[in-house]
């Protein structure tokens, strides 16, 4: 009796430790899920090939009410945050002119850089 009962207690605690990955799986699923139903989501607005494996990616990111676009600029190895328009001009951001407006400025702000570069 006593070995039937030492038995049952391992073939019960296996079945726990061969369940527990999938109950993790489980759980992270609906956590993300959760998040994602709160409006942190991102979209991609526009997608450019600048060379063999390099792009200018624009992302809208945020809440929705307080959205955001980042260009970013996508390589194989990394990913680095080209520019940050803020959410005052984020509305505008999904016809392309905003981003457009926007180096314009930054263009005239930046101070004139040796090189002659156009």
């Amino acid at each position: 009796m006593e070995m039937t009962q030492t038995l049952l207690l391992v073939g019960l605690f296996v079945a726990a430790l061969a369940a527990l990955p999938w109950l993790i799986r489980r759980l992270q699923q609906r956590r993300a899920g959760l998040q994602a139903g709160v409006g942190a989501a991102s979209r991609v607005l526009s997608a450019v090939a600048v060379g063999p494996q390099q792009r200018v990616v624009t992302v809208e990111v945020g809440s929705p009410q307080q959205r955001t676009v980042l260009v970013l600029g996508v390589t194989a190895q990394q990913i680095n945050c080209l520019h940050v328009l803020p959410a005052a001009t984020s509305a505008a951001a999904g016809d392309g002119a905003s981003f457009a407006a926007e180096m314009a400025v930054a263009r005239a702000q930046a101070p004139a850089a040796g090189g002659g570069h156009a």
